[in-house]
């Protein structure tokens, strides 16, 4: 989430090798303007405030500026993950079944460290959220692939296992707990206070053009490990 959208769209473009965005209309009902980049199969968003008094520009001034907010997965059963989000008595935020993808973003005060959003996309290649050439087919992203993220919590051991719970995966015990996906993972590191918790960190895979030597960088607030 940015308190200014051009900047760092133009930043990860330039830095990451990104294509053009796709910007979704329907994000406005959120008092929202984002921008959806395909990395591979996967995706970057950011978005920012349409205007003043919006709930993404309070989040902005208690998180103190830029940051990461949001997770999103993948999940083959809409159905059942409902059923665990309800047994695991978490609240929905919003939810919206399409002909080609279902959604439903869970509330973060219980979940922990970000918007965690589940959707079903059918076929399974496809991604409205991507935009018309993802929306029922299969597009393609930038040369690359996202590998894990890093999310800062308080507690991380048991937030780590509260999303496990939702998603219907394993905690990986080490020095920090971490969630192991199909292709990816989510690693839990602690955070000093409730107002610093948040997606902390993002590793991409890109070709070696593209990474250019560099380890990392940091774009609105979110380092990202260039691998």
């Amino acid at each position: 989430m940015a308190g200014e959208l051009e900047p760092v769209v133009q930043r990860l473009q330039h830095e990451l090798g990104l294509g053009e965005p796709f910007a979704d209309p329907g994000v406005a009902a959120f008092g929202l303007r984002n921008a959806v980049f395909a990395l591979g199969d996967c995706f970057i968003e950011v978005v920012s405030p349409a205007g003043p008094g919006t709930a993404a520009g309070r989040r902005l001034e208690r998180g103190g500026g830029d940051g990461g907010y949001m997770a999103m997965f993948q999940v083959p059963d809409m159905k059942a993950a409902r059923r665990r989000v309800s047994e695991a008595d978490v609240r929905v935020v919003w939810q919206i079944d399409l002909p080609d993808i279902s959604g439903t973003h869970l509330h973060p005060a219980d979940l922990r460290g970000a918007i965690v959003s589940l959707d079903t996309p059918d076929p399974p290649e496809s991604w409205r959220w991507g935009g018309p050439e993802w929306t029922g087919r299969t597009g393609t992203g930038a040369p690359g692939r996202l590998a894990e993220i890093t999310v800062a919590v308080s507690e991380p051991e048991a937030v780590a296992e509260r999303w496990a719970r939702v998603l219907d995966v394993q905690v990986r015990d080490g020095e920090r707990p971490v969630l192991a996906l199909d292709g990816g993972a989510v690693a839990f590191v602690p955070a000093a206070s409730r107002h610093e918790e948040g997606v902390v960190e993002v590793a991409v895979e890109l070709p070696a053009h593209a990474r250019a030597g560099r380890e990392s960088v940091e774009i609105g607030g979110v380092v990202f490990t260039l691998r």
